[in-house]
């Protein structure tokens, strides 16, 4: 059965006009593609109707059906229209598709007066259409490749809805591809293994790339980086998809190089092009090419008589230039001949250890000559050959004996040079010179050893002993024989140094940096002051008290626990009233006589943001009414006000910043976030208000941030001459000379005197201090920032003089430096009145 004619205008809009009874119009959009029954439907301004499942019905199963449906079409007037754009995809929003109001016939205001809406299907309403210019822009991002994946054409149905009376217009928009993707490989590192034995022209295939973009944009070759083993074959199937494959150029040595890196990039055919690249390490298999080599072809060494079963005598080492099992050697013995070597010697196959298997004896034999050899694991194996030649020595065969009684358990550290420690006994069961001992003590030592009688000998104290630098010695006593070669033993003899109450209690520093915020709880630790006392026992028991201050009543803020050294505050401090304290803490450990130690703390308030922002006048003046004029004819960006505001704080909590808090005021006004400045941000038009109440909103930078708010009326006049001056505070002015002149006159005179003295007081005082104290009273300096602002700086103080952006009035704000500092703190006001403060954090090794 075949489609009526109706379903064949797919992927087009239709609009359906006709009458309908009591003149109802009706108007039906055309939702989904129309090959898909099931989702292809009309909506109607009275209800909704699903015209082409009714129509398809009728068609396949009721005549009848479709002539009520033939005679409906019959009485409305259809038509069909489609609009065509294109746009990039990634353009930024509000990029213009094109004339909506040209392309629909229509002027502006009918536009406005029909209520054009854009509908479309997708979850996103990528386009809008400005009712005010008539113009159709994006309205969201649009990602081409999300969109249409592996599709070659792209577009995207909107249709465009006019009321009063209804008409559908259907726009299709493609979407043009950019080169927004480079190509990608699915692994970032492909291992390839090759033989050595790999005979050139051998291939190896590669990944490909995929890239998302189509057309010129898409893939278009590959390239390899430099090297001289391998090259890069690059091949194209009839789908246009290309293929990339490594050919062998030239044999492979693993012992040359084992590993080849290589870079395999993947370029598109974008301009400029864009690139993906794919790590491809070579490993060159190992192949058993190599003989194993010894590193020395001929091994000498000695032994004494009677040495201990099991030692090493040497270790064999040979190398094999292969890899894997091909290296791996298994070391024995080659020809045994006369003598066999295996009798007195054992090896190791695995590490090539020889030790020791039996009784060496030189009268029995003076020397060995041993044959060895390596083996590697390889297929067919291969063999390297060696010699080892011993030489046995005869030694004396004992050693000295040292027997040590009558030592001490413990010696003071305070003990008198001459002290007897221990006595030491020598004994040797050798004859003549082999069993003749000479004891000496081995190493710096605070002692040293009397003979008494020939081999008898005592263990005196020479020098001072201080248990906190040495609390254990081990003392080690050697004694050697005389024979040839002599023999030696050794004993070692602990001695323990017992403590006496020489060390008073030491601070980790002298002074120490205590920071606490201002209005902190009472009864809180602040600080835990520790001492280290180097004694022991009840000489190293520490206990803590704060020196009292009759000029300053410190006990009232602060105090200590003696056992814990925690420092607790009486007191919630005030940053405003007191930035900073000072106080002692003294230590005292529990010897006899007992030894004490200082230590200074200086407390540091730190500020907390408790101050709200304050308005400056004008527009905090009492009864004053904030309103300001400007002309109809202002541009944008045309100064209306500035707003200025303190903070008693300091730090971040007086770093403030500017808003209007009313959302209305936002459309018309803008505010300089730093300056306080509020500026248009388009000119008036007549559908505008005449006056305009903005709500100025100030806040601080602290935690909670804090605010104060300054309402201000903005007039627009017609007339340039209605405009205020922004001067309407200033009296005018008068031909006499006013009393408020003469306080001006005298003020500036006091002030200029007495920078003069100050300045000739701070000359001499320069001139009479030496080099050191001079630098205390350096010259001031004051520096110029990129951004205009100024700061004054000194050695122990800080200034910042500021000046305001605004070209009729200039503000000079002098911050007064705060004693003492904590590690320096700057505050500018940059251009534009915008007020920065920077604040180093605090250095526990500096002085609040």
């Amino acid at each position: 059965m075949k489609t009526p004619p109706l379903f064949h205008r797919r992927r087009q809009s239709v609009v359906l006009r006709g009458t309908r009874k009591h003149s109802d119009e009706v108007v039906a959009r055309r939702v989904g593609p129309w090959n898909n029954i099931g989702h292809s439907s009309y909506f109607v301004d009275r209800g909704f109707v699903s015209f082409d499942i009714l129509a398809m019905a009728a068609w396949q199963r009721n005549d009848h059906v479709w002539i009520v449906f033939s005679v409906l079409l019959c009485f409305c007037e259809w038509s069909v229209a489609q609009i065509s754009y294109s746009v990039s995809e990634e353009v930024d929003k509000g990029t213009v598709v094109g004339n909506l109001a040209k392309d629909l016939n229509l002027n502006l205001q009918q536009l406005q007066s029909r209520n054009l809406e854009i509908n479309s299907g997708y979850k996103m309403q990528y386009f809008q259409a400005d009712l005010k210019s008539g113009f159709l822009y994006v309205n969201e991002r649009i990602d081409r490749e999300e969109l249409c994946p592996k599709t070659v054409k792209c577009s995207l149905n909107v249709e465009a809805m006019l009321s009063d009376p209804r008409d559908l217009r259907r726009i299709e928009i493609d979407i043009l591809d950019v080169n927004d993707n480079s190509p990608s490989f699915l692994e970032d590192i492909k291992i390839i293994d090759m033989y050595e034995s790999t005979s050139p022209g051998d291939r190896y295939p590669l990944p490909t790339a995929h890239d998302a973009d189509i057309g010129s944009n898409a893939m278009k070759t590959y390239k390899l980086s430099q090297n001289e083993h391998l090259s890069l074959d690059v091949q194209s199937s009839e789908d246009n998809s290309l293929s990339a494959e490594l050919v062998l150029q030239k044999p492979l040595d693993r012992e040359k190089q084992a590993v080849i890196t290589l870079t395999l990039t993947a370029v598109d055919g974008g301009k400029p092009p864009r690139s993906g690249t794919l790590q491809i390490t070579v490993n060159v298999m190992d192949v058993n090419d190599n003989t194993p080599v010894f590193s020395q072809s001929l091994y000498k060494a000695q032994i004494v008589e009677n040495a201990e079963i099991g030692a090493t005598l040497l270790t064999l080492s040979a190398t094999d230039l292969d890899d894997g099992v091909n290296s791996e050697l298994v070391y024995s013995f080659a020809a045994k001949g006369r003598k066999d070597p295996s009798d007195a010697f054992s090896l190791n196959g695995e590490t090539g250890v020889i030790t020791i298997k039996a009784n060496i004896d030189f009268e029995e034999n003076q020397a060995y000559d041993i044959r060895v050899q390596a083996k590697d694991k390889g297929s067919p194996p291969r063999i390297g050959h060696g010699k080892v030649l011993v030489e046995v020595i005869d030694i004396n065969d004992n050693a000295p004996e040292i027997i040590v009684s009558s030592v001490l358990n413990e010696v003071k550290e305070d003990a008198e040079l001459g002290t007897v420690v221990a006595l030491v006994t020598v004994t040797d069961r050798d004859r003549d010179k082999n069993g003749h001992a000479n004891c000496i003590i081995t190493g710096s030592m605070p002692f040293k050893l009397k003979l008494n009688y020939k081999n008898y000998y005592s263990l005196l104290v020479d020098g001072a002993l201080d248990r906190e630098s040495v609390s254990q010695y081990d003392v080690t006593i050697t004694a050697t024989d005389e024979g040839t070669p002599p023999l030696s033993s050794t004993n070692v003899i602990t001695v323990h140094v017992s403590d006496v109450n020489d060390n008073p209690p030491r601070f980790p520093h002298p002074v120490m940096n205590v920071y606490v915020k201002e209005n902190s709880p009472t009864d809180r630790v602040i600080h835990t002051v520790t001492a280290v006392d180097a004694d022991v026992g009840d000489n190293a028991k520490v206990t803590f008290a704060i020196v009292n201050n009759a000029s300053f009543p410190v006990l009232s803020m602060v105090n200590i626990n003696p056992e814990s050294g925690e420092i607790v505050c009486l007191q919630s401090y005030d940053y405003e009233e007191k930035k900073t304290f000072q106080f002692k803490v003294q230590a005292t450990d529990s010897g006899v006589p007992p030894l004490r130690s200082n230590v200074t703390v200086n407390v540091c308030i730190l500020d907390e943001n408790d101050n709200s922002p304050g308005i400056l006048p004008p527009y905090s003046e009492h009864g004053s009414v904030n309103s300001e004029n400007i002309p109809y004819s202002a541009e944008a960006g045309y100064f209306v006000a500035k707003i200025r505001a303190v903070d008693a704080d300091s730090g971040y909590n007086a770093l403030l910043s500017y808003h209007i808090s009313e959302p209305k005021g936002t459309n018309l006004f803008r505010i300089g976030t730093s300056t306080g400045e509020i500026r248009t941000k388009r000119r008036m038009s007549d559908n505008d208000l005449k006056t305009h109440p903005l709500v100025v909103l100030v806040c601080d930078n602290g935690e909670p941030s804090l605010t104060a708010t300054v309402s201000i009326d903005v007039v627009v006049v017609e007339n340039t001459g209605d405009l205020q001056t922004q001067f309407r505070h200033v009296p005018p002015k008068e031909d006499s000379f006013s009393a408020v002149n003469l306080y001006l006159l005298i003020a500036i005179a006091s002030v200029s005197v007495i920078f003069l003295l100050s300045l000739i007081c701070l000359i001499a005082v320069k001139c009479h201090r030496t080099d050191n104290s001079f630098s205390r009273y350096s010259a001031p300096m004051i520096t110029t920032h990129p951004d205009g602002s100024w700061s004054y700086s000194k050695s122990t103080q800080q200034y910042d003089v500021c000046f305001s952006s605004d070209t009729l009035k200039s503000d000079v704000v002098v911050f007064p430096p705060q004693f003492p500092p904590v590690d320096g703190e700057l505050i500018s006001i940059n251009g534009g009145d915008s007020l920065s403060r920077t604040q180093t954090l605090p250095n526990h090794e500096k002085v609040c």
